[in-house]
């Protein structure tokens, strides 16, 4: 059974979650707490950021925001990123993170990367006594392969505890997580929320249109998003979402959340209007056929096997 999510006051998570990544940096406070209340008029409950993000501020903007309706929201954060995952450059980020966020209890706390370096052991038994102490309730990992989280279960489940939700990257042009991890999850009950249904942009039509972003103005997105049959991809949607009516956006964000693995996509902006359209996707019911045109957009990833007669 996978892993349910529910806010402290028993609440399912919603729909979408909201990254708050751009708290603090792309987005001020004033354009930060106008994503949030939109977020919060349209039934969002679920709000993610990370101990990395925008020197704390992230962490901070979110916490005042939350403050007055903390037992109806859920709230994630993340460490790990930098210094890795041993224990204690868990434990004092940890601390950090609830300093900056205001909060004694995190509702999901992630490693927000695969740390190579420190055993399984040190970083599950740490978030194990953390879980114990009340002072997280969920436990999640981040960019992990599929055979990182199987592992990783395995030694969860000596100290008490599990993994209950992974973070990967997915949208129409990265596939990847079709052949190992997503299987992976619904086998071993691991609730996914996924990052980037936009492709870093991409996949909102404005880089078909002329327009500049992250893509032209960050090294690791250009590298991430810079194959010809992506932008192809990226330039033809926007038709699809004219025909159906719609915002190509809308459509990307509600194509990751059809897929049956997928929990909630992380949304997220640097403004209300940038927003609106991935918003919408709480409401937009996809049909099977316009999720089939959307997916030949793109290659169906190989199986892991590579075995394509038996694809």
């Amino acid at each position: 059974m996978i892993t349910e999510l529910k806010t402290r006051s028993g609440a399912p998570a919603s729909l979408l979650c909201f990254g708050a990544m751009q708290f603090g940096e792309r987005a001020d406070g004033a354009a930060s707490r106008s994503m949030y209340e939109d977020c919060r008029k349209a039934g969002v409950n679920f709000f993610d950021t990370a101990h990395a993000y925008t020197d704390g501020m992230s962490e901070t903007l979110l916490g005042e925001f939350a403050a007055s309706e903390r037992d109806d929201l859920i709230i994630a954060t993340k460490a790990g990123y930098v210094g890795g995952a041993a224990r204690q450059n868990i434990l004092r980020t940890f601390d950090e993170s609830r300093s900056r966020l205001g909060m004694d209890e995190i509702d999901l706390f992630y490693m927000h990367r695969f740390d190579d370096e420190t055993p399984l052991e040190e970083t599950f038994e740490t978030l194990a006594g953390l879980q114990s102490d009340g002072k997280i309730r969920y436990v999640g990992v981040s960019n992990y392969a599929a055979w990182q989280v199987v592992k990783a279960l395995g030694v969860a489940a000596k100290f008490g505890t599990r993994i209950d939700v992974l973070q990967p990257m997915y949208n129409l042009v990265k596939r990847q997580a079709e052949v190992e991890i997503l299987p992976a999850c619904l086998s071993e009950g691991v609730a996914v929320v996924p990052y980037s249904p936009l492709g870093g942009g991409l996949l909102t039509g404005k880089y078909a249109a002329g327009e500049t972003g992250r893509l032209n103005e960050d090294s690791r997105y250009n590298a991430r998003y810079g194959l010809d049959w992506m932008h192809a991809a990226g330039a033809a949607l926007p038709e699809i979402a004219e025909a159906h009516d719609t915002h190509p956006a809308t459509l990307a964000v509600a194509w990751v959340a059809k897929n049956p693995a997928v929990a909630a996509p992380i949304i997220s902006a640097k403004s209300s209007a940038q927003l609106a359209p991935s918003l919408a996707a709480m409401r937009y019911r996809m049909s099977d056929a316009l999720y089939a045109q959307m997916a030949a957009l793109t290659p169906t990833p190989a199986p892991a096997t590579d075995r394509l007669e038996e694809a």
